[in-house]
């Protein structure tokens, strides 16, 4: 005699898995990786090697800080541009008296109530002369942007 419980036509296989909720997950996943990733805003058109310091301390806000670059521009910008050190404030190459108008821009890109705790961050090659950053610091005086950050790498020994 049959057992009761037995299913007719099949012989105690296991059943099979059901995938109905897998999309979902893969789903909020992708979500999560595409809320949780920063993208490089800037495409770096020239080579910047900061210099080593010992003291050094991490920004708090990245989110209110405005960068300058200013080295000599890669390889493949060499040809239009030479080999001479440039400054580069977003995508494009810039001349120094340019650089209140960036700071204006940035600060209009901001919250109101951002702006007081906004940071200009100089990111300088080392080899770059003195000259070009005294004219960057006089042209950020003059956009009143006086909280001002140069970018280093901790120094090993």
């Amino acid at each position: 005699m049959a057992s009761k419980f037995q299913r007719k036509g099949k012989s105690g296989d296991t059943p099979g898995i059901n995938t109905a909720s897998l999309p979902d997950i893969v789903f909020m996943l992708l979500f999560f990786f595409m809320v949780s990733t920063t993208m490089r805003e800037q495409e770096l058109k020239i080579q910047v090697r900061v210099p080593d310091a010992t003291e050094i301390q991490k920004l708090e806000k990245k989110s209110l800080v405005s960068y300058i670059y200013v080295g000599e521009p890669k390889r493949s910008y060499q040809r239009f541009f030479g080999s001479e050190p440039r400054i580069q404030l977003n995508d494009a190459f810039k001349q120094v008296k340019e650089i209140p108008d960036y700071v204006a821009a940035e600060r209009e890109a901001r919250d109101e109530n951002e702006r007081p705790f906004m940071t200009t961050s100089l990111k300088i090659d080392y080899e770059v002369k003195m000259g070009i950053v005294t004219d960057i610091k006089q042209e950020l005086r003059k956009a009143n942007a006086l909280k001002i950050n140069y970018s280093s790498k901790q120094k090993t020994e």
